[in-house]
């Protein structure tokens, strides 16, 4: 199956179809649909070399590693790229995928723009601030970025589930349940996601005319080992929490293996709250989840960022394009009333 038969079965121009199959917003989306729906039908797929040398395009899309970052060894990653990649594939585009030492990220975004490698590229794991949003804009390459970087004065393309409404509402949900000593295991607060979750957290407390408590806050990368370890230490202090929000299931299950090993059953003698990305590889359970969780899909997330950086790179004169969407708060077996 080539271009010209796929235009004939569905009585539409080549040009139609390919603007229809390449994601152009001039084309209306029931033929879109349709066309789309056709090529899956009879296994059509553009012939990429073909439109790379007809539109001048790379026909990819970049990733940029730093060997350092907590991204390049979080499985949430997989998940995000297996969603971005689904887009990716339906639109004749591949990933280009570079992993670089920590004072070589620089570099490879510009080698990307002057040799045009890629045709625009995704930011992930945004800090406070973010050079690399200057940086892009400078040099004139798509960019979208997959969360939002605080103190960045420009403006620019993102796409961020609400950390802070997530974590203020997860903290207002221990509080109904009569916990007052509620410990925070946070990422790593120079990133932006962890310091929007922090404020959250401190905002219902304050709301309530709780003290800041920072013996029973932790902020680190996010693995098994840190919950585990933050856990422990937390709960030898004279007063301990009765409660932990932690942002990932990752460093929760560090939580629950100390609090099992101090003799404590979750849900019962102590609540956790965790941020659940919905990880293919790492079910919450079936009927009633393991972890009372505010929830946000990192695959769909993949996905949304892919197609709206696309749509970016087939409208030359966009406009900054933002979408936040909010975190599910899902009631688990983790979570009870305050036990005195």
């Amino acid at each position: 199956m080539n271009l010209k038969k796929l235009s004939e079965l569905l009585n539409l121009s080549q040009t139609t179809v390919s603007r229809a199959l390449n994601g152009y917003p001039e084309v209306k989306e029931k033929t879109r649909k349709r066309v789309l729906e056709a090529a899956k039908q009879y296994n059509y797929h553009p012939n990429t070399l073909a439109k790379s040398l007809a539109t001048g395009q790379a026909m990819a899309i970049g990733h940029v590693m730093p060997m350092s970052s907590e991204e390049i060894v979080n499985p949430i990653f997989g998940d995000f790229i297996a969603g971005a990649g689904e887009i990716y594939s339906e639109f004749g585009y591949h990933m280009a995928l570079t992993v670089v030492t920590d004072d070589n990220e620089e570099a490879a975004y510009r080698e990307m723009a002057s040799k045009r490698s890629v045709d625009g590229v995704i930011i992930h794991g945004p800090r406070v601030p973010d050079s690399r949003i200057e940086l892009l804009q400078d040099i004139g390459l798509p960019f979208i970025v997959h969360g939002r970087a605080q103190d960045t004065q420009s403006d620019y393309s993102w796409f961020d589930v609400n950390n802070r409404s997530a974590f203020k509402r997860a903290t207002e949900f221990l509080l109904d349940l009569g916990h007052r000593r509620i410990a925070l295991i946070n990422g790593p607060e120079s990133m932006d996601f962890a310091a929007r979750r922090r404020s959250g957290y401190e905002a219902a407390l304050k709301a309530k005319s709780i003290s800041i408590a920072p013996e029973i806050m932790r902020s680190d990368h996010m693995m098994e080992s840190f919950g585990y370890k933050s856990t422990i230490e937390m709960m030898k202090l004279d007063t301990p929490p009765s409660a932990f929000l932690v942002s990932s299931i990752i460093p929760a299950l560090g939580v629950k293996r100390a609090l099992s090993q101090l003799g404590l059953e979750v849900g019962t003698d102590i609540s956790i709250i965790i941020h659940d990305d919905q990880l293919s590889f790492l079910k919450m359970g079936n009927d009633v989840p393991v972890f009372t969780a505010t929830r946000s899909s990192v695959r769909d997330a993949g996905k949304r960022c892919a197609t709206m950086l696309l749509d970016m790179i087939n409208d030359p004169q966009h406009q900054p394009k933002h979408e936040l969407w909010e975190a599910e708060l899902t009631v688990g077996a983790s979570t009870g009333p305050y036990k005195a």
